[in-house]
């Protein structure tokens, strides 16, 4: 049996967490974390209409439920307080996954730190599905080589997401770098732009209450190959959530990722 604090308990992500762990006998919901703006009740079945959480604790405070966790899911969508919470759980040797995207260079080098402490696992996707996207994403790359390929990567989500590129993004464009070494990142063009051979270009679509898409394009002359992933449903990532929690735990002090859980 897995316990589980979840932090951005109240969210769209967190409730689906919730929800998903109630229903998996190797996990138990220990208590929720949510900013003091957004908590009405401290009871987290009242506050979620959870009969079965009646009693479980719903704070603003990570340190007064954290002893009775083993595993701290982190989906607040708020990067200085998932450093924040992460270095918390480091200092108590706590395991934290952690779902939160638009951390910026140092932050990761920041949980990268706490990670020599305590077991941390950071993916800016947690769907199986994406995690696998990444693998033949890398795959495809290293095959087309100096092929003379240009690569594009393109993503669309709803309206209310906050950062762009998503992490997501962010992550292919990484793998693409590293296996093409392109440097050159372009967000979106505007004007007399005409391409570079060592461009990687994003691009980012925002509307309606797409979950998340997104495609990588390699583009040569006479033919293309486009690799897609498409999330229909915000429990695609919540489920690879409850299973990087289930799978930390009594892991040795590290930093891991989404392909450590899949043995990618």
């Amino acid at each position: 049996m897995v316990k589980v604090v979840v932090c951005g308990a109240l969210g769209r992500m967190g409730r689906r967490i919730i929800e998903l762990g109630i229903q998996d006998k190797d996990v138990e919901i220990v208590g929720g974390i949510e900013h003091p703006d957004c908590i009405s009740s401290l009871d987290l079945g009242e506050a979620l209409g959870k009969p079965e959480l009646k009693g479980k604790p719903l704070t603003s405070r990570l340190e007064e439920v954290l002893p009775m966790a083993d595993v701290v899911i982190e989906f607040s969508g708020n990067p200085t307080a998932a450093v924040s919470y992460t270095k918390l759980t480091s200092l108590e040797r706590k395991a934290i996954v952690i779902g939160t995207t638009g951390f910026t260079p140092q932050e990761i080098e920041e949980i990268k730190e706490f990670s020599k402490k305590a077991p941390i696992l950071l993916s800016p996707n947690m769907s199986l599905g994406v995690n696998l996207l990444f693998k033949l994403v890398e795959i495809t790359a290293k095959v087309l080589k100096d092929k003379n390929f240009d690569v594009e990567i393109m993503e669309i989500h709803h309206r209310f997401k906050k950062d762009a590129p998503s992490g997501t993004a962010m992550k292919l464009a990484e793998i693409l770098s590293e296996v093409l070494d392109r440097r050159n990142i372009v967000f979106g063009r505007e004007g007399e732009a005409p391409r570079k051979e060592n461009e990687i270009g994003v691009m980012s679509l925002r509307g309606g209450d797409v979950v998340g898409d997104h495609t990588v394009f390699f583009l040569g002359f006479g033919e293309r190959l486009e690799l897609t992933h498409r999330a229909s449903s915000r429990d695609t990532f919540a489920k690879g959530a409850v299973e990087a929690a289930k799978w930390i735990k009594g892991k040795e002090p590290g930093f891991y990722t989404m392909f450590d859980v899949l043995g990618l």
